[in-house]
């Protein structure tokens, strides 16, 4: 049985066995209080016998992409799993109903989208990322058909990791996929006060 964490846009945990059906799954749009809602989330849907916890990379903003993937490398690492993790657009892509080139397009605030671009699936059944992902603009002419995502499946990014572990192929890397770097900055040295 795989978990699969992301907290790319709202906050989605689910559970799905060897066949790849959804065990349990639970989620919250709210794209705010990752924190607060993580752990009655992973309450809901954790089950006996996980082998794998797959870990949603983004893109998304900074503190709540940490907080899922936080909490998925805590859960692996508590029971000794093995963590996957997969880019959070591949869910989307995985039941886009295109065949030929198209976008996922997901809200990157500030007036921007992130969007990447995909064609179809590859032989492992795996969506087939063809432009990684950029940001644009809110309101430019994308090329390919656009599936614009507010939501996003747990279940779905569980397949995409399951579909990886299968074929023995690593999808991301460790390092977040942040959408921009966070708005925190070092202080500088202190003033002098003179007298």
């Amino acid at each position: 049985m795989i978990l699969a964490v992301d907290t790319s846009l709202g906050t989605a945990v689910a559970v799905i066995d060897a066949d790849g059906r959804t065990v349990a799954e639970a989620s919250t749009p709210d794209p705010l209080g990752h924190a607060e809602v993580i752990g009655d989330l992973l309450s809901r849907v954790v089950r006996p016998g996980i082998t794998h916890v797959v870990a949603g990379m983004g893109p998304g903003p900074f503190t709540g992409l940490r907080i899922g993937i936080a909490a998925a490398r805590a859960f692996a690492f508590g029971r000794g799993v093995p963590l996957v993790p997969v880019p959070s657009h591949f869910a989307i892509a995985l039941d886009a109903p295109d065949e030929g080139p198209f976008a996922v397009v997901t809200d990157a605030r500030r007036r921007e989208i992130a969007v990447s671009v995909f064609d179809g699936a590859d032989a492992d059944g795996i969506p087939n990322l063809i432009t990684p992902t950029r940001l644009e603009k809110r309101g430019v002419e994308l090329d390919e058909p656009a599936h614009e995502a507010t939501e996003l499946s747990a279940a779905a990014l569980a397949r995409v990791g399951a579909r990886a572990i299968a074929s023995g192929r690593v999808l991301a890397d460790v390092e977040p996929l942040y959408l921009r770097s966070p708005d925190v900055v070092q202080p500088g040295a202190p003033k002098r006060v003179g007298s």
